[in-house]
């Protein structure tokens, strides 16, 4: 948006943090966004935003950080999603060690709400194909670089940054925010490890690869044959990858979407229940930042798993 001026980044953050510290829990969304999401996404709805607004997070506001130098994880949302909707997966990082920066995409989603209460509404939300998936991503990646920036440089932006650890730095992302992963990888060599989940590779991988650095694919029942840009992705992938496929899911299972249709009463369109899904997607994710992250063995990424049969690998 050239005529909106310069371009704003809300940034939620979590980390691990010492217990017994920190305020009140904090909220999931604000109101005016809950509302702009109800409005973009499902305008029939009858139950008032403050249904979603009033969701309280298990995050604690302005908790000390527990001591030491923790990886770095950024999480891009969805298309007209806002960062809200990775939640779950924010959280559940944090509390395996790592800092996660959950990064919003202002006039990308139905709502970003700014620290002086303006909330900036979605200007690209009907125009995707006009614009095109390659655009967006690229976007996305640029953002990234520069919330990076402002979190690694010699003057962070935000108050606990001596906890990153600027030299452990993953990302992972959901639908464009996956395919975003990937193209801030191929322009900013500082993301040492990638996951997309379940977003098409507008912006492809480049035919060199990514210099050796692993990616993680995890995708929905039958993402094949109808996106051919994931098989075109593997095989230019160089690096340790891996392509997972969870049986019973589609496109907003690896997100908090199942659960906010629950919420306004619309059933669950994916066959495996929300709750499994939901684990799957913490634990492969975690698994695959411990390894490349933290250098821990996980063979759970190695191949089928007694305890996940709902999980098919694709090794190289």
């Amino acid at each position: 948006m050239p005529s909106a001026g310069a371009r704003q980044l809300m940034v939620s953050m979590y980390y691990p943090a010492r217990p017994g510290t920190g305020g009140a829990t904090a909220p999931y969304m604000t109101t005016e966004e809950a509302r702009l999401l109800l409005e973009l996404r499902v305008p029939d709805a009858s139950i008032p935003p403050e249904e979603i607004s009033g969701i309280r997070t298990w995050a604690h506001r302005e908790a000390r950080p527990a001591h030491g130098r923790f990886p770095l994880v950024v999480l891009s949302p969805g298309f007209t999603l806002p960062r809200a909707t990775l939640t779950a997966l924010a959280e559940d990082l944090a509390s395996r060690g790592y800092v996660v920066a959950l990064v919003d995409h202002p006039y990308e989603n139905a709502g970003t709400t700014l620290p002086d209460g303006r909330t900036l509404p979605c200007a690209i939300c009907g125009e995707f194909s006009s614009i095109g998936g390659s655009a967006v991503a690229r976007s996305r990646a640029e953002d990234v670089s520069f919330v990076l920036d402002r979190l690694t440089g010699r003057h962070p932006a935000w108050r606990y940054a001596r906890v990153i650890d600027a030299k452990r730095i993953g990302m992972a992302g959901h639908s464009i925010g996956g395919n975003a992963a990937a193209a801030t990888m191929a322009a900013d060599a500082r993301v040492k490890a990638g996951v997309n989940m379940d977003g098409t590779f507008f912006s492809p991988v480049p035919a060199g690869g990514l210099d050796g650095r692993p990616f993680l694919m995890i995708g929905a029942e039958n993402r094949p044959p109808r996106d051919t840009t994931w098989d075109e992705a593997w095989a230019d992938l160089d690096g340790w990858k891996r392509w997972l496929t969870f049986d019973g899911t589609d496109h907003g299972s690896f997100t908090d979407a199942p659960l906010l249709g629950e919420l306004l009463g619309i059933p669950d369109t994916a066959p495996l229940p929300y709750g499994r899904s939901l684990a799957l997607t913490r634990a492969y994710v975690a698994a695959f930042f411990d390894l490349h992250l933290k250098g821990v063995p996980q063979p759970v990424l190695d191949g089928p798993s007694p305890a996940n049969p709902e999980v098919h690998v694709r090794l190289p």
